[in-house]
């Protein structure tokens, strides 16, 4: 199989991702799909999507889970409402996670993803970090009855947080989505570093950029085109390579609001990628 196969995060009718026609027409052969609403998740659009991947050639790598009422909108708000940690939406949204893992079972699928939330640090004994750590158990054996693994997304947690919560959980079908330039926009800690403390648990990339905060964890960094940004991509790829991670190299790019732009720069990240591959590997 091809070393570091250039991936796109794509979406059918929710997300942030890019369409699957523009999927096909940037020459991709790799997708991670957000998964689309609840309404369709059926057996006859699973079919209907199978089968157009077929005809485009492209793999399906990774169905992530998302839920209604998450806002990215300033880091206070992220932390009240994104993933599992919420208690008010945790019961229903575990619910809707085991849901969409069937349906990635339905696509073929045998990993799911998801931004857990900010993970409280106070640890074992903790009625809120017992929780969140109690549902993220209950998803893997969820997903491990399905064939499945589950990756979390990096960002909201520093490495050596990820790597208490990943010890505590103990599962051995749990590993992490690194996104690079999400432990710099949340300041959480530099990219290439963390890599290295967690890459053993590495399973899937998101190839992002970003650059600091002037207050980091107190206000987001900001995103850029890849390439432009303070994560250091040939660094990056160097340490995937160390680490021994060879899997899909996804470009996430989140201005759907733009999306001839958001084209553009994912072009232009992809011939980036490529020239890195060709110079590292």
């Amino acid at each position: 199989m091809e070393k570091w196969p250039i991936g796109v995060f794509a979406s059918i009718d929710a997300g942030l991702g890019v369409k699957l026609e523009v999927a096909h027409e940037l020459g991709v052969p790799t997708i991670q799909l957000h998964a689309p609403e609840k309404s369709t998740r059926t057996q006859e659009n699973a079919d209907k999507f199978l089968a157009k991947l077929n005809e485009m050639g492209i793999r399906l790598t990774c169905v992530f889970g998302g839920f209604e009422g998450e806002s990215y909108a300033d880091i206070p708000t992220t932390q009240k409402t994104i993933g599992l940690v919420p208690e008010e939406t945790r019961a229903a949204r575990t619910a809707e996670m085991k849901e969409i893992a069937d349906f990635a079972k339905i696509l073929g699928c045998d990993v799911v993803a998801l931004h857990l939330g900010f993970i409280p640090h106070s640890g074992i004994g903790d009625p809120l970090y017992d929780g969140v750590l109690n549902v993220t158990r209950e998803i893997c054996d969820h997903c491990q009855a399905n064939g499945q693994s589950l990756h979390l997304e990096t960002g909201q947690e520093s490495a050596d947080g990820l790597l208490q919560f990943l010890g505590d959980v103990d599962r051995n079908n749990l590993f992490v989505n690194f996104d690079p330039a999400n432990m710099i926009l949340y300041g959480t800690g530099e990219p290439i570093e963390a890599l290295r403390k967690i890459g053993h648990f590495v399973k899937s990339v998101h190839c992002k950029d970003g650059t600091w905060a002037d207050n980091p964890g107190e206000e987001w960094g900001r995103e850029v085109p890849l390439g432009e940004g303070q994560v250091g991509m040939a660094d990056y790829l160097k340490t995937l390579k160390e680490i021994g991670y060879f899997g899909p190299l996804t470009i996430e790019r989140e201005i759907p609001q733009e999306p001839e732009r958001q084209k553009a720069e994912i072009g232009g990240a992809i011939e980036l990628l490529n020239r890195l591959k060709s110079e590292i590997l």
